[in-house]
């Protein structure tokens, strides 16, 4: 592979190999944007739970660009993969129709973090490096590696639009799509936000809040030493009955929850529901630098809105306190639109090696753009949010 003779391209099949601290300082160099799903801690405690390997059919591939002086100057996460679950960009019908035509399109890599939809940074380059060198090096050691395993291709998904720009020429296929986020627009109070919604819109949130907790419900908000392994347990119940609904079998194990309360509990935010005294539903939370990220939730009791208002108000609380720039709040659902959160575009970058596979994904995603860009402006419109002072009109965005 064509590089600069001082630069030595590393592949890691565990991240234990590379320092944490080395790997830190490229995933995270900015404090103020810190995105802990990106760190060594939360990607190793996937690796040492047994919740990613090849058992899973997630084999690390962690590239790691060496200096001669010993430093590292990039990094990232990359994983050999079997199958296409845990993704959340779905390429089940490439894989299908590739198949069909006789190849085979697994094992393929996954440029990622594994079971997590959040926009972040995947050419992890800390400050002083030149990014436009090393971020081109670890895009070409990755292609590398696709012909070195004999994969179909190379997926790099939730990267961020800059790299998405930066890196999506020929042979590289973008690809779009959206989710819907939090934005605050410099909230003092939750009901300083329900003051920039529609009147309707602000009535019905009011009235959603009033009834999640009607049946004596009580919500806390649990972070750092505070929370403990019945927190755990509990959650984990929770979580598993959400899994067993969605996917059938849960990606994450219980072992995972207590090493991420090991190692990164001063990032994470439990918001845990309880009636007479026992803990019915709840939903964790990853604190960044200036974004809360929802990641699951579930309960083991039904209660109108208590969904809402775990997983969107109670974050919508938290953020404002905080001072947050945003509450990304995971995959899918439009039923977030009516809760005040927005279309924003998510971006990925598709390298297919075979020529015939490639110029058919092409002319399909160039398609898929347009569509997704379409939905986005629609869906705008229809957020609640008053319009030029005034409300919203009355065919607003009921879901």
């Amino acid at each position: 592979m064509d590089h600069k003779p001082d630069c030595v391209v590393h592949v890691h099949d565990t991240i234990a190999s590379i320092p944490a601290a080395a790997w830190d300082a490229c995933a995270n160099p900015d404090p103020a944007r810190r995105n802990p799903f990106l760190g060594h801690a939360f990607l190793k405690a996937l690796e040492d739970s047994g919740c990613v390997g090849a058992r899973k059919g997630w084999v690390p591939q962690h590239l790691a660009i060496q200096k001669p002086e010993g430093g590292i100057a990039g990094v990232m996460p990359l994983y050999l993969k079997s199958h296409s679950r845990g993704e959340y960009v779905f390429d089940y019908g490439w894989a299908d129709a590739f198949e069909r035509a006789g190849g085979s399109y697994y094992p393929k890599l996954q440029a990622c973090v594994p079971f997590t939809p959040v926009t972040g940074r995947r050419l992890l380059i800390p400050d002083g490096e030149d990014r436009e060198y090393i971020g081109a090096l670890l895009m070409k050691a990755a292609t590398e590696l696709v012909r070195l395993h004999e994969a179909s291709s190379l997926h790099l998904t939730f990267l961020t639009e800059e790299e998405w720009r930066d890196h999506g020429e020929a042979p590289f296929l973008r690809r779009t799509d959206r989710q819907f986020h939090w934005i605050n627009q410099g909230f003092a109070s939750f009901d300083d936000f329900l003051g920039a919604l529609a009147s309707r819109k602000r009535k019905a949130l009011k009235k959603e809040r009033r009834e999640a907790v009607a049946a004596g419900i009580t919500i806390e908000h649990v972070t750092g030493a505070a929370i403990t392994e019945a927190h755990w347990d509990a959650f984990f119940s929770f979580y598993q009955d959400t899994g067993g609904r969605k996917w059938g079998t849960p990606y994450l194990n219980r072992r995972f929850f207590s090493m991420i309360g090991e190692t990164m509990r001063d990032d994470l935010l439990l918001i845990m529901c309880s009636r007479g005294g026992t803990m019915i539903a709840g939903a964790l939370n990853v604190i960044g630098g200036d974004t809360l990220y929802g990641r699951y939730w579930g309960c083991v009791e039904n209660h109108p809105f208590l969904h809402f208002e775990t997983c969107y108000y109670q974050a919508i609380d938290f953020a404002i306190a905080r001072g947050l720039a945003r509450v990304e709040a995971g995959a899918q659902g439009e039923h977030k639109l009516a809760r005040g959160y927005v279309p924003q575009i998510t971006h990925s970058l598709h390298y297919l090696a075979h020529p015939a596979l490639r110029r058919a994904v092409a002319q399909f995603l160039e398609q898929e753009r347009e569509a997704v860009e379409e939905e986005a402006r629609y869906l705008t419109e229809l957020t609640p949010f008053r319009r030029d002072g005034g409300d919203a009109p009355e065919d607003g965005c009921e879901t």
